[in-house]
C-alpha cells in the first residue's frame, strides 16, 4: 500500500469520529449562543446576539484532524468575538478574544451559562484594558 493510499484509509477510518467531535463542539457553540441570548434574564432574549459557525482561521488541514479547533464568530451588540473550541479527551477547551480561555466537561445548560457569563466579563475586561484571568470551569 502506498503512502497516499494509507492516508486515504486513515481519513475513511476516522471520518465518523471526526464528525462526532465536530457535532459535539458545535453543540457547545450553539449552547453558548443560547446562553448569551438569555444573558438579559429569563424571558428577555437579546436580539443583538448572533453566531456564525466558521472554519477555524488557524486550520491548516481539511478535514480537521481529531482534536482540532472548531470556531464561531459571536456578535455581541457592538463587538464581535471569535470563539474556538476543541475536544480534548472528555473535556472541551475553548479560547476567545485576545487571551480568554475556558474548560468545560458538561454540555448542560448551567455549565454553558457559567461559560457565557464569564466570557462576557472577560471580554468586558479586555475592552477596559485589564488583563483577563484564565477560566477554569468544571
Amino acid at each position: 500500500m502506498s503512502d497516499f493510499d494509507d492516508l486515504q484509509l486513515t481519513l475513511h477510518r476516522t471520518a465518523e469520529q471526526r464528525r462526532t467531535e465536530q457535532e459535539l463542539c458545535e453543540r457547545l457553540l450553539n449552547g453558548l449562543y443560547h446562553a448569551l441570548r438569555t444573558a438579559g434574564g429569563r424571558g428577555q432574549p437579546l436580539n443583538n446576539v448572533s453566531m456564525d459557525i466558521v472554519p477555524d482561521p488557524l486550520r491548516r488541514l481539511v478535514p480537521a484532524p481529531l482534536g482540532e479547533f472548531h470556531a464561531a464568530w459571536f456578535r455581541l451588540g457592538l463587538c464581535e468575538v471569535l470563539v474556538r473550541v476543541r475536544l480534548h479527551g472528555e473535556e472541551f477547551h475553548g479560547e476567545f478574544g485576545t487571551s480568554g480561555v475556558f474548560r468545560v466537561t458538561d454540555l448542560d445548560t448551567d455549565s454553558v451559562a457559567v461559560v457565557a457569563r464569564q466570557l462576557l466579563r472577560e471580554i468586558n475586561r479586555m475592552y477596559q484594558g485589564l488583563e483577563p484571568a484564565d477560566l477554569n470551569l468544571n
